[in-house]
């Protein structure tokens, strides 16, 4: 039960980004990079969170790892997102 409510909610939000992203395009705005590797890896997140409930190990390790992996991602984002900052003289 628990997984399948983890892979609704991980579809429902990979389609709402899908729809944010496009919205963003049609208005004209635009998009930074960081933004989109943010949600990217929220959304990885989301995934992983409901792969690892399908596993047939005990349910704290998959809590563990599943946190885990969503700080490794979180990281990423936020290093991706200062690697390229802009030059000040």
């Amino acid at each position: 039960m628990a997984q399948a409510i983890a892979v609704l909610a991980a579809v429902l939000a990979s389609l709402a980004f899908i729809g944010w992203l496009i919205y963003r395009a049609v208005t004209g705005k635009s998009l930074k990079a960081h933004v989109v590797t943010y949600g990217v890896a929220c959304l990885t997140g989301a995934y992983t969170f409901a792969f690892f409930l399908s596993m047939a190990i005990p349910q704290l390790v998959k809590i563990v790892v599943s946190i885990l992996l969503g700080i490794a991602l979180i990281f990423l984002a936020a290093y991706l997102q200062r690697r390229r900052q802009p030059y000040k003289p």
